[in-house]
């Protein structure tokens, strides 16, 4: 019988919200991860790679999914200072809970070369490539490799910001002012750490008819509120009679909150958002999952038109023609100009361009994601059992 999951490679830089995308990734049903790259962003590239297989330790994962170590800096520009105001020093802070790596990065292969290969081993038109970090890798990827833009099936980003009431999210203010970017008052960081690689991506006539894009106007619906913050601590049934009040039912959701609350509190900081963090990278997993037949409750669906005049959830939503601002330096970034900036133009109905989605069913994001954290669960409590019974030591 075939494989009828979805091949997806996962390019990433943990990150709080990379460890629920890397999470879901592995255990959505109708997903099959090829591989996972690591690049500059939340942390340094070293950081990131020592965070991507910690995640996948932690949700024993690490021994059937390998790491490739990606870029550790942006294609033309100098090494980026990381947003330690944000992640942390470590780009996980905020648990003692993530366990040392069982499985080291794969150093034999560079990873867009390892992304090549994972990626043309797979049917043509059923493979996605999806980066939640600076886009660096996946633009290196696509300008060596260009016979890949008609071989896979679309390639999702999570980056930019739209503003301009695109969606009814809350952005956030800095010092006072209303702000559409999250770095800089116009640019979201994944654009600016790397703004040549993402005007490659989404400006290219072919890449950018598969290409889906999730900006912050959208993954600032998805904030994990404390409500969520119980669900994904207790599972939907809530917390039982002997349960430690704010103790988590397994050590993973114990884990995944700690990392929620750190994120939750440098974003009330920062940006003035209290009611909880957005979650922003496993929206661009879940939204490969957009082609999914209903009936098998494994689809999180995507709102792809302007609310104002209706919402539609099927056929061919708006689309979109996406420009990025690249001159400036970071430092010209920082001290007000629009480097980085994202802009799109609504195309006329029928004509091809970048997805860009307004929303999501939040409920069925939260549902299915819960679901994934299950599954980790049991494989962890699978995976302690073998331990036990080999007389391997646990903690």
């Amino acid at each position: 019988m075939s494989d009828t999951r979805i091949p997806v490679w996962l390019d990433c830089d943990p990150g709080h919200d990379d460890t629920f995308a890397i999470l879901l990734a592995a255990y959505h049903p109708a997903i099959r991860i090829l591989g996972v790259s690591t690049v500059f962003g939340n942390a340094s590239l070293e950081k990131t790679t020592h965070n991507a297989t910690s995640i996948l330790t932690a949700i024993s994962q690490s021994a059937s999914i390998p790491v490739y170590i990606g870029a550790s800096k942006a294609l033309f520009r100098p090494p980026m200072h990381p947003p330690t105001d944000i992640h942390g020093e470590t780009g996980l802070d905020g648990t003692e809970l993530l366990p040392p790596p069982a499985v080291p990065p794969v150093a034999t292969i560079p990873a867009i070369d390892a992304a090549y290969e994972a990626l043309k081993s797979t049917p043509r038109g059923t493979a996605w490539v999806v980066a939640t970090g600076s886009f660096t890798n996946a633009a290196a990827l696509f300008m060596k490799y260009p016979e890949l833009i008609q071989h896979v099936a679309g390639l999702s980003l999570m980056g930019g910001a739209i503003g301009n009431g695109f969606t009814a999210a809350v952005l956030g203010t800095v010092d006072g002012v209303p702000r559409v970017g999250n770095w800089t008052q116009f640019a979201e960081f994944n654009i600016l750490a790397d703004p040549e690689a993402a005007a490659f991506l989404l400006t290219h006539g072919e890449l950018s008819k598969k290409t889906t894009l999730i900006p912050l106007d959208v993954t600032h619906l998805c904030l994990t509120t404390a409500q969520v913050q119980e669900l994904i601590l207790y599972g939907p049934e809530g917390r039982k009679e002997g349960m430690v009040p704010g103790r988590g039912k397994t050590e993973l959701r114990q884990m995944l909150v700690e990392l929620l609350l750190f994120f939750a509190k440098t974003y009330a900081d920062v940006f003035g958002i209290t009611e909880g963090p957005p979650l922003h990278d496993p929206l661009a997993v879940a939204a490969v999952l957009s082609g999914l037949d209903e009936k098998g409750g494994h689809k999180i669906p995507f709102y792809e038109h302007d609310p104002s005049v209706g919402v539609g959830m099927e056929g061919k939503g708006e689309r979109y023609e996406v420009s990025v601002v690249t001159e400036g330096s970071y430092e010209d970034a920082k001290a007000g100009a629009r480097t980085g900036q994202v802009t799109a133009r609504l195309l006329p109905p029928g004509e091809e361009g970048v997805r860009i989605p307004r929303g999501l069913d939040l409920g069925v994001f939260w549902r299915v994601l819960e679901e994934c954290i299950s599954r980790a669960d049991e494989a962890n409590e699978r995976a302690r059992a073998v331990k036990q019974e080999a007389g391997v030591p646990t903690a």
